[in-house]
């Protein structure tokens, strides 16, 4: 038997990558002291940012990785331990597991990357991470090739799992926004044959994502824009903006430019879409969402955000009717909101 199509569901695969964040997350808290601080008082985050002298908003992220674990736990926008973390993990406790952990934070690369996030604040230049080849507006053409090909291996289901959404069954026109290798605009065209599909990017991604297009036989279905889109106008005339994995690389207030400039080339009516993995309300998991916010915060300017905090962005820009729905695929939510 040969290889199987995707499926529309890659939970499996998503639980093993994202694993790798899971004993660093403990060891880095461990070293910093995060268990034996809000194991005796419980802190708020800025409270607990500022007794252990750490970036609040990398530590914010951390904490919502440990309570996703079951290790803290937040009430009424303080933390503290829970009964496991305060068995295992408090450094005065009998059953203290940190000399064992000791050991893994020169074997974890992961643990050295985190521990530099939470002193600074900013990401750390090393082999793991720097910074994205996007936010400097251009790439060499070998990166935007191994951006291409992660972006769609880790795509395919979410990208079959959005297409099927009947809500895009009546849309005329459709422009999917940072791109990538162009796998939900291909998944779109291949879905809906009325649609007519745009894909834009920087002009190396698009070439990228024309592989795609051309090895998917959907050329000449799928219209490529080669678009800076923060400096460079926007195509005008679509009827729905789709960002997928777009929001969380970037802070609010770039986000609000984002959301803005779509808002200003959507006609009235028109929709944009977010395709990405929700934080609950309360900001501490779940765990797919908060480890994944680990990998943005080492990597990007942004974060995993919650449906309010998404809305907070969108309705800022004008938009209205802000609501989510799963859309299958794995652990991704489709946020929508439409311009009046």
């Amino acid at each position: 038997m040969g290889p199987l199509p995707p499926t529309q569901d890659d939970r499996a695969i998503w639980d093993i990558w994202q694993s790798q964040y899971t004993l660093p997350a403990v060891t880095c808290a461990d070293e910093l002291g995060v268990f034996g601080a809000v194991g005796d008082t419980a802190l708020t985050t800025d409270e607990l940012a500022a007794q252990l002298a750490v970036d609040a908003r990398a530590l914010g992220l951390l904490l919502a990785s440990l309570a996703s674990l079951g290790l803290v736990e937040k009430r009424a926008e303080r933390w503290s331990a829970t009964p496991a973390a305060r068995t295992w993990l408090h450094p005065q406790a009998a059953g203290y597991w940190g000399p064992f952990l000791y050991r893994f934070r020169e074997t974890i690369p992961l643990h050295e990357v985190l521990m530099a996030v939470m002193r600074t604040g900013k990401r750390p230049e090393t082999r793991y991470t720097g910074v994205a080849e996007w936010e400097r507006g251009t790439m060499d053409q070998a990166v935007a090739r191994r951006i291409a090909d992660f972006m769609h291996a880790h795509s395919l289901a979410p990208a079959a799992a959005v297409a099927a959404q009947a809500e895009f069954a009546h849309i005329p026109s459709f422009l999917d926004i940072g791109c990538g290798s162009g796998v939900y605009g291909i998944a779109m065209a291949a879905a809906h044959p009325h649609m007519a599909v745009t894909v834009m990017d920087l002009k190396e991604m698009v070439a990228e994502a024309a592989r795609y297009v051309d090895a998917a036989g959907l050329t000449g279905r799928v219209a490529l824009a080669p678009v800076n889109m923060f400096e460079e106008a926007w195509p005008t005339g679509h009827h729905a903006h789709f960002f997928a994995n777009i929001f969380h690389d970037w802070s609010e207030a770039t986000n609000a430019i984002i959301a803005a400039k779509s808002f200003a080339a959507l006609p009235s009516g028109g929709r944009i879409f977010l395709s990405e993995i929700l934080m609950d309300d309360a900001l501490d998991g779940p765990w797919q969402a908060a480890s994944f916010s680990l990998m943005m915060l080492t990597g990007t300017l942004g974060k995993q955000y919650s449906l309010p905090q998404l809305a907070e962005i969108l309705e800022g820009a004008g938009f209205t009717d802000v609501r989510a729905t799963r859309s299958g695929g794995g652990y991704y939510s489709l946020v929508s909101a439409t311009k009046p």
